[in-house]
């Protein structure tokens, strides 16, 4: 692995823990809840997650993940939360 793939993978595993810091922090203190600065906790979610989808670019233009393979993931994901899930009932 080289040194971009290394600093790549290790700032993408830092913006996953920003994230579900940020997500701890709706949990507690609501989505739609002002944070100590004044900033919305969805605001401050969207932010950490666009964070995180730019190292999963940076990673996609080095090689080391394929867009088709991750679409396909994505799409199997949801089909397993239709199934497993109650995120699409009606």
């Amino acid at each position: 692995m080289n040194s971009k793939t290394n600093e790549a993978l290790v700032i993408l595993q830092e913006e996953c823990a920003e994230v579900i810091q940020e997500v701890s922090k709706c949990f507690r203190f609501g989505i739609d809840n002002l944070n100590k600065d004044g900033v919305l906790h969805s605001t401050n979610l969207n932010m950490e997650v666009g964070d995180m989808l730019a190292l999963v670019d940076i990673l996609i233009n080095q090689g080391v993940l394929d867009r088709d393979v991750l679409e396909f993931a994505k799409e199997n994901k949801i089909e397993k939360l239709k199934k497993w899930s109650k995120l699409y009932e009606n």
